[in-house]
């Protein structure tokens, strides 16, 4: 049998509904960040930095950019003769076949995957998360306190923690009690979604719980072995740590990154983030263009300005076009004259000349006031839009779109427009 002492389950198959047309065709995990980057190239680097090298990825809405994306594991040295990265996909059984229901169930359905390597310790991550952490630190941690179950917990202001599960904790940081979402919390340690589980605890844990509807960590698995008695500790983190689930924060995470002194650091030298490199030629830098406080992705041609943005591999900006806080995603056209302030333009996006995108007072979504909530207009992958056309503020445009579809050149700050079979 092959032995390893903790293997990680990561956590991959959500849809991400919150990031709206972002995620239409693509899983959450697989979106873009930072220019370069995948959302699940942070967990993965994190494994390897820690010494952990046998990764199963949970995948199931819209799998196959992320399938693509790892493919053996090379980028993250995880392409290994004994465990290494493997890619869990739902799978027919001979009975009682379904889709992952629950995060727990979705561990579940690969016990058998985790039993061959006869593990210790198994750590469950979300592979959603922007942050570095080490987990080995968190593993000496779990084992120094002969814990059962170990939860990442970080503080948050008393304010928000009712956005959040909460751990409260004795002066050992054992947990006494949780709390999902409460009214009035009695803690500030919210839960990060990060388990190292003994194996025996999590297995029994597992197969009690198997016919649980939906069953999920936070509110089945946990309470389930903290009922038993057994030992469950908080493992306090207070670095950078970002779920990037909203367009906003989404948003905000990438301006993060272009800051004089940015908060969460992408060149530290000692705890590098790995990811799949094309071969791309060099970036060009016109003349008349302009760029300022950015990320400029290889493959690019500037010749307009750019300023406060992040700009992904293979971008094309014309001459006299300007783009001002926003993200640029792989392979995207913006033609001469155009204008773009507050967006995010996903990849392969073609944006005609002297449009103007971002404009006007904010108004409320008339398309999903729940995703689109903030000042960004929102461009969906492959995009077109034409010449001479002004778009307004907390917008949505997916598909083709054509002249006809904007009344007198114009859509509204609020409005949406998305082609059928689009989202």
């Amino acid at each position: 049998m092959r032995k390893k002492e903790m293997v990680a389950m990561l956590l991959a198959g959500g849809q991400g509904s919150r990031l709206g047309i972002l995620t239409a065709d693509v899983a959450k995990p697989a979106v873009t960040f930072g220019g370069k980057y995948k959302i699940i190239d942070f967990p993965l680097s994190n494994c390897i930095n820690s010494g952990v090298d046998t990764v199963g990825v949970l995948t199931q809405y819209q799998p196959l950019k992320l399938n693509a994306h790892i493919g053996i594991g090379i980028p993250w040295d995880l392409d290994r003769n004994i465990g290494g990265v493997t890619v869990l996909p739902p799978y027919e059984k001979s009975e009682n076949t379904e889709w992952y229901t629950g995060t727990a169930n979705a561990i579940y359905q690969n016990i058998k995957f985790m039993e061959s390597y006869n593990p210790d310790y198994v750590l469950i991550l979300s592979g959603d998360h922007i942050y570095k952490m080490d987990y080995e630190v968190m593993l000496d941690y779990h084992k120094a306190n002969k814990a059962d179950v170990t939860i990442a917990a970080m503080p948050v202001p008393m304010e928000e923690a009712s956005r959040f599960g909460v751990v409260v904790a004795d002066s050992e940081h054992r947990i006494q009690e949780f709390q999902e979402k409460p009214e009035h919390p009695k803690s500030n340690l919210a839960s990060m979604g990060i388990y190292i589980f003994s194996w025996p605890a999590l297995r029994e844990a597992l197969i009690k719980l198997k016919d649980q509807p939906n069953c999920d960590f936070g509110m089945h698995v946990i309470p389930h072995i903290f009922n038993q008695g057994k030992r469950v500790f908080a493992y306090e983190y207070t670095g950078y740590w970002k779920d990037v689930g909203t367009l906003k924060s989404y948003w905000e995470a990438n301006m993060e990154l272009i800051d004089i002194i940015p908060e969460f650091n992408l060149y530290e030298e000692f705890w590098k983030i790995y990811t799949k490199n094309d071969v791309i030629l060099p970036q060009y830098i016109s003349r008349e263009a302009s760029i300022e406080k950015s990320i400029i992705g290889e493959g690019c041609d500037i010749c307009g300005k750019v300023s406060n943005s992040v700009i992904s591999p293979n971008v094309i900006i014309e001459e006299g076009a300007e783009v001002n806080d926003s993200i640029i995603m792989q392979g995207t056209v913006i033609k001469k004259g155009t204008k773009i302030d507050k967006a995010i333009i996903a990849e392969g996006v073609t944006i005609g000349e002297n449009c103007n995108i971002g404009v006007g007072e904010y108004a409320d979504s008339t398309f999903s006031q729940k995703v689109y909530n903030c000042e960004l207009a929102v461009i969906g992958d492959d995009t077109v839009i034409p010449d001479n056309v002004t778009v307004g503020r907390n917008v949505v445009i997916s598909g083709k779109t054509e002249a006809v579809d904007y009344p007198e050149g114009k859509l509204s700050s609020g409005g949406y427009i998305v082609k059928a079979g689009e989202i």
